[in-house]
């Protein structure tokens, strides 16, 4: 199969209609990308996965159907199992094992993509590029701030894919940042 991103974003907008899970997808794309070039990777492969990781969420939110239905769906459009297997994985509940790097770096990025967006919008200037890491850890600690965003899988991500958690959190914030105008942030 030809994975193509064109493809993958015209299946996450036929499935997708809210405006801050797109943000969400493309923040996750952004990062993914940011990684796959990083780690010296399949960029086109890693951002598809991102940009599809939780396309099926708005129509079967819950753990029941998350991301299992969106895993039949992509199977049965002929996605290869890697990318089926790291989406399957990235909800932690699955109990699918995380076994290749990108299936880590998925979970890694997924929860802390949101949560900096999160951190971006409560800025005076809503400017990611002006997200500090400090700042960050923080409102990491802070439960009620952008209390939906899971803290230990942003922490079990940062230790499965064994990085440590400043940097991880500064190359977020520079990756996003290259893609501010398209995340609104």
């Amino acid at each position: 199969m030809n994975i193509s991103r064109e493809e993958a974003y015209k299946l996450l907008t036929e499935y997708t209609k809210s405006d801050s899970l797109i943000k969400h997808a493309l923040a996750v794309e952004t990062a993914m990308r940011a990684y796959a070039e990083k780690f010296g990777e399949d960029v086109e492969k890693w951002g598809v996965v991102g940009l599809l990781h939780d396309f099926d969420y708005e129509k079967y939110p819950s753990e029941n159907e998350h991301p299992y239905k969106g895993a039949e769906i992509l199977k049965e459009k002929g996605y290869p199992e890697d990318i089926i297997e790291a989406i399957l994985g990235h909800a932690d509940y699955t109990g699918v094992e995380r076994k290749t790097l990108m299936a880590k770096t998925l979970f890694a990025v997924d929860e802390l993509s949101g949560f900096l967006l999160a951190c971006a919008y409560v800025r005076p200037d809503k400017k990611i590029a002006n997200v500090k890491v400090k700042s960050v850890k923080k409102k990491l600690k802070d439960k009620s701030f952008a209390r939906g965003v899971n803290r230990e899988d942003i922490y079990k991500g940062v230790e499965e894919l064994g990085v440590d958690l400043d940097e991880h959190i500064a190359f977020l914030i520079e990756a996003l940042s290259k893609n501010a105008d398209i995340l609104g942030v």
